[in-house]
């Protein structure tokens, strides 16, 4: 049972840099807002040169932003810039824990977590880590070192004190119901009717393969008029129209970012992504089917270890970078293939239970 002081007292959630970090944060600071937190005993700690500069202020919480840049490998210039600015932005936060009465941190990875971590270390506050891929990050590993508990995603975890309890995801996220909500969703984002939608979205910074596939799936099926594909392209350039109207043919839109996440996996008869963990916990929660690309370029090759937690199972389509013409491929199967869209749907759906278990927020609160 959580006790009175427990629920009013000060917690600081630290992470950030990317989005696939920031939305965790949020998700955890609004499950502990449903489990009894006062939000104005929540402060989140994150990084100036980051997207949670305009994304926790949208969120209603508060932010502290450092000026703190990511983790050399090796002594270098950047090397001492970053030891630098870590010891600047944790002194600093040691000035924070005084004034807010901190009780403890939960770090949610990233380089922009370290400076809280430390000062929490330094002045013995419990440590909880939210590590949600499956090859978990160098900034989660240093902090599990210090954990209270670890709360992990995935089973046979190698940080310490790990316990299973999900992933982080948004409300907007975890009460998304693709039967009731498909047709406000497609309304919402401007979607033909009588058209299967395919959603493509290369996170924030975009995908060049996603792109590439996307064009070539236009190219393709370019008289398919039952179709309609939403292009989530991020920050990179793609070149050609950002819309075609779909008259007699496939309809287009492109945009660089949707902030109602929820609708597209809501709107989706197939989504296609990276492998990035936020992705593959959000398909997995929704029940949507998906054809995922992990990233080749991660580190320690994560992202495909993320996505063989749905596909070995059944739960997504797993294909390999680099190569548009399979993505492609496993795309256009998936569209005209009803049985194994609903096969690989509810698997994923199965999969993704234990996001729904509000367990983060029990073994935080349980944690100070």
């Amino acid at each position: 049972m959580m006790s009175t002081e427990s629920t009013t007292a000060g917690i600081v959630v630290a992470g950030g840099g990317t989005a696939g970090h920031v939305f965790p944060a949020i998700a955890v600071m609004q499950g502990l807002v449903d489990a009894g937190v006062d939000s104005a005993r929540l402060h989140y700690m994150g990084a100036k040169r980051g997207i949670e500069t305009s994304l926790i202020p949208q969120s209603g919480f508060e932010g502290t932003f450092f000026s703190v840049t990511g983790i050399s490998r090796k002594l270098s210039p950047r090397a001492l810039k970053f030891v630098t600015q870590q010891f600047l932005a944790t002194m600093r936060s040691l000035t924070l824990f005084r004034r807010w009465n901190v009780r403890a941190v939960v770090s949610i990875g990233g380089y922009a977590s370290l400076p809280a971590v430390i000062a929490a270390v330094v002045t013995r506050r419990p440590i909880i880590v939210v590590s949600y891929d499956r090859t978990p990050g160098r900034a989660s590993r240093l902090a599990a070192r210090w954990s209270t508990v670890t709360l992990v995603a995935f089973e046979e975890s190698p940080l310490r004190r790990a316990v299973v309890a999900g992933a982080p995801l948004r409300r907007s996220i975890l009460s998304v119901d693709r039967i009731v909500d498909a047709d406000g969703a497609r309304q919402r984002l401007g979607v033909p009717d009588g058209r299967m939608l395919v959603v493509v979205m290369g996170g924030s910074l975009g995908s060049g393969i996603l792109n590439d596939a996307v064009h070539e799936f236009l190219e393709t099926h370019s008289s398919r008029s039952d179709l309609a594909v939403l292009h989530i392209a991020g920050k990179q350039r793609v070149s050609g129209p950002s819309e075609r109207r779909g008259d007699g043919s496939v309809w287009y839109r492109r945009s660089e970012f949707v902030e109602q996440a929820e609708d597209l996996y809501a709107a989706a008869d197939v989504f296609v992504g990276r492998g990035g963990a936020s992705t593959v916990h959000e398909v997995a929660a929704t029940g949507t089917p998906a054809v995922l690309v992990p990233w080749s370029g991660a580190s320690e090759d994560h992202q495909v270890a993320n996505v063989r937690w749905l596909s070995d199972s059944g739960g997504a389509v797993l294909v390999p970078d680099n190569d548009v013409d399979e993505v492609v491929a496993a795309l256009s199967v998936l569209l005209d293939d009803e049985q194994q869209r609903s096969a690989v749907g509810s698997r994923a759906r199965e999969i993704g239970e234990v996001h729904h278990s509000g367990e983060i927020s029990r073994q935080i609160l349980d944690a100070i």
